[in-house]
């Protein structure tokens, strides 16, 4: 396995900071008490942090009273809190019970926790990213004589892979006398969330026994990559060829590589499995994934299928956002506002994705003046501030009809924060449509002061001054691109 590491990308430890080792320490505090009966959530002592460290210090000695504490910490939910005075409470707390004491005699005496404690811990600190606490805790297994156990050494190799330590994780890897198929999975999933997909690839052939989680995770990686028919194929390959039955989780990771693909055969298949299994119905991102999938393999009667199937206490604001995206996709204006309005009826409030999509169904549709007053809702009803995506699809919706000096105007008023030289050449492509040369030569004035033009800025512009019977200025504008070295890439098209 040695061979897979070469050329490997490592990743700089990170400093540990004292609120690491502080977070470290609530967490060691939890595993002493997460054991404990639920009775003392009764306890009357819910109140502050602060009020809490109070009481900690006050009866520091007496074992009952701070045993009732930790009780409270954890039936109350107060772990769910990582805030200062929280993770003050539990260092506190450590002071006063057993468990701070070995760590800190140790190595002259070292602790006597088991082997569920130092997973549990090291999983912690992976969870977390806490890589300085996460070194610790390995020297002191490695110390401890568990560099032979499966379960520690994976928790020490997922606190590796998941804080991007990758050589370090792989050398935990190739140590290991004994690897369980999770112990594999990890390895496969912190290379892929890295983008090390062909060491993930080597690692996933080399696997004994493969299981749905390896081959969701080694899938993951290609969909993440863009290589969209490696991945169809390897889930093709594992349903087909190897017997595999997919998850909830793999189909969720197979259905961005089929919508990209334009693949509705096979999203059909998948549709049709989940139905089978009840994934449709158990779990709602699948049929929201399912109205996505269908609009973007341009079947939207599909989509609005699976979207009408699904009940109203299922549907969410995903649910929503989707099929309106969809009725976008296929120039369904008309469509999109009626869901929008029947969204808000249920009760469901729109955010800014919601507001995208409906602003561009009103955009593809010619439906000037309801964009408009969507936009309008979405700040002062809602207080959504646009940003670029929100403004380029008003412009781009104003071009469309012909209305350019309003367009020019918006862009004009645009945060210079967010503003971006893609505004401008949507504009200049709406000058080019309707034939404004004036403001045509102000926008690309203002492209070249932003960003430098490329050589389609050049090309349009001749081609504007062309169309208005300017041929010289046309050609001025051919030659300013052969003198810039400027070219244009040419166009290609999948058909």
């Amino acid at each position: 396995m040695h061979s897979l590491w070469k050329g490997c990308k490592f990743f700089s430890p990170r400093s540990s900071s004292t609120s690491q080792n502080l977070q470290f320490l609530s967490f060691s505090s939890f595993l002493q008490i997460k054991s404990l009966s639920p009775s003392a959530a009764s306890d009357p002592l819910r109140c502050s942090s602060s009020f809490l460290i109070s009481q900690v210090i006050k009866y520091a000695t007496t074992h009952k009273a701070t045993q009732q504490i930790r009780s409270f910490i954890i039936t109350s939910g107060l772990l769910l809190n990582a805030t200062a005075n929280f993770i003050l409470l539990c260092n506190t707390l450590l002071h006063c019970y057993p468990l701070y004491q070995p760590l800190r005699q140790f190595p002259r005496i070292p602790p006597s926790y088991d082997t569920f404690a130092y997973s549990f811990l090291l999983h912690s600190c992976a969870d977390l990213e806490l890589i300085g606490p996460g070194f610790q805790l390995h020297a002191l297994t490695f110390k401890l004589g568990f560099p032979s156990h499966v379960y520690v050494q994976t928790a020490v190799l997922r606190m590796y892979a998941a804080s991007g330590f990758l050589l370090d994780a792989m050398k935990v890897f190739d140590e290991m006398p004994d690897r369980s198929s999770v112990t594999w999975n990890v390895l496969i999933t912190g290379l892929v969330k890295f983008g090390e997909l062909k060491r993930a690839r080597d690692v996933f052939d080399q696997m004994p026994m493969r299981t749905v989680v390896s081959w969701t995770a080694i899938i993951d990686g290609y969909t993440r990559l863009n290589r969209h028919e490696e991945a169809a194929g390897l889930f093709w390959r594992m349903v087909a060829h190897f017997g595999m039955e997919p998850n909830e989780v793999t189909l969720l990771t197979i259905f961005p590589a089929i919508s990209n693909l334009g693949a509705l055969k096979l999203c059909q298949s998948v549709h049709a499995y989940a139905e089978k299994k009840g994934f449709k119905v158990s779990d709602v991102r699948i049929a929201n994934s399912l109205i996505d999938c269908y609009a973007k393999c341009g079947c939207i009667n599909s989509a609005s299928k699976v979207f009408e199937e699904m009940s109203a206490e299922i549907k969410n604001l995903v649910s929503w956002t989707s099929i309106i995206s969809g009725f976008t996709m296929h120039g369904m204006g008309k469509e999109a506002m009626e869901s929008f309005e029947i969204m808000e009826k249920e009760g469901h409030e729109p955010n800014r994705v919601t507001f995208l999509s409906i602003v561009s169904a009103c955009s593809h549709g010619g439906l000037v003046e309801e964009g408009l007053e969507f936009f309008e809702k979405m700040v002062a009803e809602y207080q959504i501030k646009p940003d670029i995506m929100h403004y380029g699809s008003l412009i781009d919706m104003l071009g469309r009809a012909g209305r350019i000096e309003e367009a020019e105007k918006i862009a004009l008023e645009i945060p210079k924060e967010i503003a971006s030289v893609v505004i401008w050449r949507t504009l200049l492509g709406a000058c080019s449509f309707h034939g404004n040369v004036s403001m045509a030569e102000r926008v690309t004035q203002r492209i070249l002061n932003m960003e430098g033009a490329y050589g389609g800025d050049y090309v349009l512009m001749s081609n504007i001054f062309a169309a208005a019977g300017k041929y010289g200025d046309a050609e001025r504008w051919r030659r300013l691109m052969d003198s810039s070295k400027f070219s244009k890439i040419p166009g290609q098209s999948l058909v």
